[in-house]
């Protein structure tokens, strides 16, 4: 039962990217292809919002709703694997049309072939995990 908020919280997140239509695979088609800057407002305003949100949890030193302090972890000095990271992740977004949490909300508004999508990345992470050990990190 303690999971049950976050069933909530998840289909709230589902709704508000429907609703902003960040889900659409024509939307996504017009960002790669530079011809929208739908999408660019959506991604730049979370990362304003989470810039903000990370200033002030350590201006004012918050608690996680556990009471534990929260830490930001130091920035890596390895920029190569986020670029790295970054382009087999886009590659994947642009093949696909959608990147992880939207392909969920597209199974729950009755879009099945992303059945597809999503067991390949569940491979994905599979093999991700087989290999992990021989990957720099």
């Amino acid at each position: 039962m303690k999971f049950v908020k976050f069933f909530f919280v998840g289909i709230f997140f589902g709704i508000i990217l429907t609703k902003s239509e960040a889900v659409s695979w024509y939307r996504i088609y017009e960002m790669f292809k530079f011809q929208s800057f739908h999408m660019y407002g959506i991604i730049g305003s979370a990362v304003l919002m989470s810039v903000c949100g990370i200033f002030l949890i350590k201006k004012f030193k918050l608690k996680s709703i556990a009471g534990r302090a929260i830490v930001v972890p130091s920035k890596e000095k390895s920029f190569t694997r986020y670029i790295l990271g970054g382009t087999i992740f886009g590659l994947g977004w642009a093949l696909a049309g959608a990147c992880p949490g939207p392909m969920f909300i597209l199974l729950g508004a009755g879009i099945y072939p992303i059945l597809i999508v999503i067991l390949a990345a569940m491979a994905g992470t599979f093999v991700y995990g087989l290999i992990r050990h021989k990957l720099p990190h």
